[in-house]
């Protein structure tokens, strides 16, 4: 997977080429979009988003962010999720541009650098619990934004997030 776990985002203005900015790694920062054009940097990769690209495409398209998956496009399936500013939201509803200044988390976020996996993953696999894996990702992430909130959730909590 190109990309890493956040990337840091600011809207740039167009003036004849890429312009350069001073985006952190693991944040959205930046202000007005300009000229129709947003950049976005993480360690490896620099891409654009144009106002109407929504944030699941700006993800995968761009950053290489392949555990975004889209299926429905009505924000239903929720293979789509993703963690903004610490909440779990569907990333084919959001447009990239509506993620200014805000962290996102995708599920290439939940493994170690190493690409160990975290024990919500290692969960999954030691219990079988990947079906055809598409809606996996969003699983995993809607868990974990539930388990971000609450370590110990009920079981009529669980089934709630996971349905």
């Amino acid at each position: 997977m190109r990309g890493g776990p956040n990337w840091g985002c600011r809207h740039v203005r167009n003036r004849g080429g890429l312009a350069e900015t001073s985006a952190a790694r693991g944040s959205f920062m930046g202000s007005a979009v300009d000229a129709g054009l947003a950049e976005i940097k993480s360690p490896t990769h620099v891409g654009r988003a144009e106002p109407r690209m929504l944030l699941a495409d700006f993800l995968r398209g761009e950053c290489g962010a392949l555990g975004v998956l889209v299926g429905c496009e009505h924000g239903v399936c929720g293979c789509c999720t993703v963690i903004m500013d610490g909440v779990a939201g569907r990333s084919c509803l959001t447009l990239a541009v509506q993620a200014d200044g805000a962290d996102i988390k995708t599920v290439e976020s939940l493994a170690a650098r190493d690409r160990t996996l975290n024990a919500l993953q290692e969960a999954f696999r030691k219990h079988h619990a990947l079906q055809c894996g598409f809606c996996t990702p969003g699983i995993l992430m809607s868990l974990t934004d539930l388990l971000s909130r609450n370590p110990s959730p009920a079981r009529d909590e669980v089934v709630n997030v996971v349905g």
